[in-house]
């Protein structure tokens, strides 16, 4: 299973319940280039081109719970977006 966020395919994904975590990533886990930090906290990984490779999502299941949905705002010049924060309802 595969889990998609604006566009991007993330076919490798580990939740880790005790610290309430979900860590994702395009292809198998490697070293990112580059780790933009969210206004929500959460972390996206990008390569050397920029493109996005992975992601820390923190508090998941508490927000969603919380919530009803994750949001996660992009950080600016990496990733094409709107100005309203990208919504993801979990399933993990």
């Amino acid at each position: 299973m595969s889990i998609t966020i604006d566009g991007i395919e993330f076919d490798h994904h580990r939740y880790d319940a005790r610290g309430d975590v979900l860590y994702l990533s395009v292809g198998a886990p490697g070293v990112p280039a580059e780790t933009d930090a969210t206004p929500e906290g959460h972390a996206v990984d990008l390569d050397s081109d920029g493109n996005v490779i992975g992601m820390i999502l923190v508090n998941l299941r508490f927000l969603v719970d919380r919530h009803g949905e994750l949001r996660i705002t992009w950080p600016d010049g990496h990733v094409s977006h709107d100005d309203r924060a990208v919504a993801f309802v979990a399933a993990a």
